[in-house]
């Protein structure tokens, strides 16, 4: 009796619930399996079979998706019935509006095709999961437990090496975190020193700017003496320097991280811009950063910045060399990114690799500001003008991690 009651602890951990979830998956895996196995084979055989016209992409793009979301419920039931702990890889985001741009992501995506490969699978081991499962409840019970536990081992590999996010893309994702953080982190920084400027140094010099004013008016108001004369010629020239001072930290402050940014975002900036450019015609400036919903939202605060020191530095250049009559901003939003186009009517002939409109410009700067964090800047100017510069940034420079 003692032997029998040892024997029972371990029979209850053999024939758990884990047991039995583990083998109603299995049982369950060969209608998934049929199912998942038809639908894709239909699905891309017709857009393989339609490549040569307009249908046949999307079509076979409409597979890939379809397979991409098996393989979600694939992980699903994995989590649920084999215990697996496999992460959500990045949900397939097109980089531009359009259905061509859909396809390319479709067709272009690792998972996609690896989702494809598990649901081929799926059918011949559904078959033998459904088939071994079946034999041994019904006739194999003392080895059901180890045949169960076996192929629900052999099916966590088969999900986590086909439908998780793979090391190199987890990597990837851990990168792009890290360098968002630096980003944010250098961001963070220019507003700090931009504070401290405005707070600490400018305040002194603005004070002591208008107790140096209110000296000179004392001086000017009493009968001097040369001595004197000579000391208030003195204290008007220090009054004077203390406002070129002033005004160059000002600029300074503008040059590290405008206020105006941070307390009213990139409508209000970009407007701000727009006025000091000395083009003729002036600069005409349209932000709309409508998210879903129509509600105005803000990029993170480091892509606000990239935004308005490029745009910033494009009309610099477009006041100094373009020879423009009038000159254009456009920033608006498209899904996950941030778009900015600045136009003008002058001469053209700017160009990245030349750095813009004279050797040594700013462009080729930029494009490798933007390019930091996965940004696109594209340049159309040819000779005789127009020009136009397009830049296209993330909207968030970090990626949540999926739960």
């Amino acid at each position: 009796m003692k032997l029998r009651g040892d024997r029972r602890p371990e029979a209850r951990a053999l024939y758990g619930a884990q047991m039995w979830r583990e083998a109603r998956h299995h049982l369950v895996g060969l209608p998934f399996g049929i199912l998942v196995f038809v639908v894709t084979v239909v699905l891309l055989s017709v857009g393989v079979g339609l490549s040569v016209t307009v249908i046949g992409l999307p079509v076979l793009a409409l597979g890939l998706r379809q397979a991409r979301w098996f393989g979600a419920l694939a992980r699903s039931r994995a989590r649920a019935s084999l215990g697996a702990r496999i992460e959500e890889p990045e949900p397939l985001t097109p980089t531009r509006p359009g259905v061509m741009s859909q396809v390319l992501a479709a067709v272009t995506d690792g998972l996609c095709w690896r989702s494809v490969l598990y649901c081929l699978l799926m059918l011949p081991w559904g078959i033998i999961t459904f088939t071994l499962t079946l034999v041994f409840l019904v006739a194999g019970w003392p080895l059901l437990p180890f045949v169960v536990r076996y192929l629900a081992v052999v099916h966590r590999v088969m999900v986590e090496a086909l439908l998780g996010p793979g090391r190199l893309s987890v990597r990837v994702r851990e990168l792009e975190e890290d360098r968002g953080a630096v980003v944010d982190t250098a961001a963070a920084d220019l507003r700090r020193i931009e504070r401290d400027l405005h707070d600490g140094a400018q305040a002194r010099l603005v004070a002591l700017a208008m107790d140096l004013g209110l000296a000179k008016e004392k001086l000017l108001d009493t009968e001097l003496t040369r001595e004197q004369a000579s000391a208030a010629r003195m204290v008007d020239a220090a009054h004077g320097e203390v406002k070129l001072a002033l005004q160059e930290l000002r600029d300074l402050a503008r040059g590290i991280h405008p206020a105006v940014l941070t307390d009213r975002g990139l409508d209000a900036a970009l407007s701000s811009v727009a006025a000091r450019c000395t083009v003729p015609g002036g600069v005409r400036v349209n932000v709309d950063l409508a998210g879903p919903g129509g509600v105005q939202e803000r990029p993170d605060s480091a892509v606000e910045g990239i935004a308005y020191f490029t745009v910033s530095e494009l009309l610099t250049n477009t006041s100094k060399h373009a020879g423009a009559r009038s000159a254009s901003v456009d920033v608006w939003r498209s899904a996950e990114r941030l778009m900015v186009q600045v136009g003008d009517d002058g001469r053209g002939g700017a160009t990245v690799p030349g750095g813009g409109f004279r050797p040594g410009g700013g462009l080729a700067g930029l494009a490798e500001r933007i390019g930091a964090v996965d940004g696109v800047f594209l340049v159309e100017s040819p000779a005789g003008g127009p020009t136009t510069v397009t830049v296209e940034l993330p909207w968030r420079t970090r990626t949540a991690r999926p739960l």
